[in-house]
């Protein structure tokens, strides 16, 4: 007999070799027809799996997200067996669960395939699922692994077999399809009732640009089809918020193949709205006591040697540029936090100085491959909201807390109201990813478990997820429409200070080592403000928005008029501009409304002899006459409120 703890604690004796789905059946079948998959011991398995010693379990149905995932594997799964139907020979490379949904990549070879042939498959794919084929997970040996897709002559399983230690290599069967994988599955196909194959789009086999382009297909299934369509209706909404149809609409930015591939061009409106981001930022930052710094666009190569970046990114990262002078070798500067290091050391401190916080909105470059690269969330030059705290051990709680309240501040302001903090820690089974000493990463990892409960965050924790240096609290933001991006960021780090031989005079006039926290509430401004335009489907905030207003005169004799107001409206910093175009006032209001703009001041024969404008506000319609003046306060009340938080609340 083995104990079973459920999640409430309650623990129950079984006989060796019980499942999950045996004792999903034991307390409700209604349970068992909804069970995915497992977690025994921590550990995602197949909920056929059978249990041997004394274990804790969680069963997993479609409302969690480890259920979610084990679905998608299994219908990734479902779409090869599909395509080896339809494409006799193909070759399969791998198939994976991905955050809302799955794909496979696939090596066409001599066929053809393209969109056009997805209803095709998706039409096969709902054949087999209704055949409710079990997923059959045999160990087997590296020899016979090697036998079976030698056979099948996929030279993309024997490379990753060959890669295997024996003993460790599983396969997985259901219907007429077997597939190198380590799972786990589902029970059977017939979970999967709703199917819609999403995109094709080109892969290279590792990602790596030096081999085949594979045909990578996406996907995503779902147990009920109004479950489908609820996700088709929020994809449609989020082709319509798409930062890149929006960017060009709105005219803020643009990209150039002669200028490079992610490297984005900021347009007029485009830099106006970035530099009052920044701005917003940096009175917050000044009043919080940081220091603006700046430091230049590269650096030499043995700077990012000694911080540790070389070694980790130096592969990703773009080549090294070479001096005339032997040896000598700078790089694009791939993070700002050596810099700060090296400011931080230009002069010496005492215990009374720290902490000192050096903040800079810092332009770096990676090395992105081009198949990765995405608008503005997925770039190769960007621009971070950077800063380095340096302080104390005792002060690393405090000043911990303090940029979580900036953090909140931020998003509040900017009506990102649903998040939650991912506490990022290292990875228990493979310390070799990380520098420092366990000593450090365990005192660091407290602070931000300790921080993120003062503050009452809604918290989970991912190991695995820290940076090289040092564990991390990350921001993931629920957008309108219930999409997850991750955005600010804060980091705790021993190693860098060491590396850099960093020191400050204490109370006992010896020298000791600060702790370095790195902090990024935006991220960068480039992905956060692809996010915010998506948020508000471009409709911004009345203090940030790129226009607040437009003067539309009803025919070009009160175009003087509208002039005069425009010049008056702009000198006390209110943004907009005149409409004269010769068209009728409906076009005007109508164009006015498409480009977002907040105000529409229309300006007549009464509104000329009465000094007057007639206000429209977008989405409320007409709110009257108003004077000049009285228009500044309206706004400015308006701005007013909309900046009314403070940091900490």
């Amino acid at each position: 007999m083995i104990a079973i703890t459920l999640p409430d604690g309650t623990i129950k004796q079984y006989t060796t070799g019980v499942t999950a789905l045996d004792v999903a059946k034991e307390i409700s079948e209604g349970l068992a027809r909804n069970v995915l998959a497992a977690e025994v011991n921590g550990k995602v398995v197949d909920p056929t799996l059978e249990i041997h010693e004394d274990s804790s379990l969680r069963l997993l149905t479609w409302n969690d997200e480890e259920g979610k995932s084990t679905m998608w594997h299994s219908s990734a799964h479902l779409m090869a067996e599909a395509l080896e139907a339809l494409y006799p020979g193909v070759k399969l490379a791998i198939g994976p669960p991905v955050k809302n949904g799955f794909y496979y990549d696939v090596d066409f070879e001599e066929y053809s395939f393209s969109e056009k042939d997805l209803p095709k498959v998706e039409q096969k794919m709902k054949e087999l699922a209704k055949k409710k084929s079990p997923y059959i997970r045999k160990e087997i040996s590296k020899a016979d692994a090697l036998a079976y897709f030698t056979e099948k002559k996929d030279p993309y399983k024997l490379e990753l077999i060959n890669e295997l230690e024996d003993g460790t290599i599983t396969f997985y069967t259901q219907g007429d399809f077997t597939d190198l994988c380590r799972g786990p599955h589902i029970p059977h196909t017939g979970f999967i009732k709703a199917i819609k194959l999403t995109s094709v789009a080109g892969a290279y086999w590792r990602g790596d640009e030096k081999n085949k382009q594979l045909t990578r297909i996406y996907g995503v299934t779902f147990p009920k089809k109004s479950e489908l369509d609820e996700h088709l209706e929020k994809l449609e909404l989020a082709k319509q918020r798409d930062h890149r149809k929006l960017g060009k609409e709105l005219e803020l930015f643009t990209f150039s193949q002669t200028v490079g591939q992610g490297l984005p061009l900021w347009l007029p409106k485009g830099a106006a709205l970035r530099e009052r981001l920044e701005n917003f930022l940096k009175r917050a930052q000044r009043k919080a006591g940081y220091d603006q710094v700046m430091t230049p666009h590269i650096g030499n190569k043995e700077l990012y040697v000694c911080s540790g970046h070389y070694e980790k990114y130096g592969e990703d990262s773009f080549q090294p540029i070479n001096t005339p002078a032997e040896n000598e070798e700078f790089l694009l500067k791939p993070m700002n936090c050596p810099h700060h290091c090296e400011i931080f050391k230009a002069k010496p401190y005492s215990y009374k100085d720290l902490p000192v916080r050096f903040a800079e909105f810092g332009t770096v470059y990676r090395y992105e491959q081009s198949g990765e690269l995405h608008g503005l969330t997925r770039v190769r030059g960007f621009t971070q909201d950077d800063a380095h705290i340096f302080c104390t051990p005792e002060q690393v709680k405090e000043e911990f807390k303090n940029v979580i309240d900036l953090v909140l501040y931020i998003f509040k302001t900017l009506d990102f109201h649903n998040f939650k903090a991912q506490i990022s820690l290292r990875d228990p089974e493979n310390n070799e990813k990380y520098i420092g000493s366990d000593e450090n990463w365990e005192k660091a990892e407290k602070a931000i478990q300790e921080a993120a409960a003062e503050k009452n965050l809604n918290t989970v924790v991912e190991y695995g997820e820290a940076a090289f240096y040092g564990p991390k609290l990350d921001f993931m933001v629920e957008d309108a429409i219930g999409r997850e991006w991750q955005l600010g960021t804060i980091q705790v780090d021993y190693n860098l200070p060491e590396r850099f031989e960093l020191e400050y005079t204490g109370s006992d006039n010896a020298k000791h080592r600060p702790v370095m926290i790195h902090r990024a509430p935006f991220g960068s401004m480039e992905r956060f403000v692809a996010v915010l335009l998506e948020h508000c489907a471009g409709d911004f905030p009345l203090w940030l928005t790129t226009e607040q207003f437009v003067i539309l005169p009803i025919s070009e004799k009160f175009n003087a008029y509208a002039e005069k107001v425009s010049i008056l409206l702009n000198n006390y910093d209110i943004r907009g501009f005149v409409d004269d175009r010769n068209e009728k006032i409906g076009k005007k209001i109508r164009d006015a409304e498409l480009n977002k703009i907040p105000f529409m001041l229309i300006v007549g024969e009464n509104e000329v002899s009465e000094e007057t404008l007639s206000v429209r506000q977008r989405g409320e319609g007409d709110l009257g006459t108003m004077s000049s003046n009285q228009f500044v306060e309206f706004v400015n009340k308006l701005v007013e409120d909309e900046l009314s938080t403070q940091v900490g609340e």
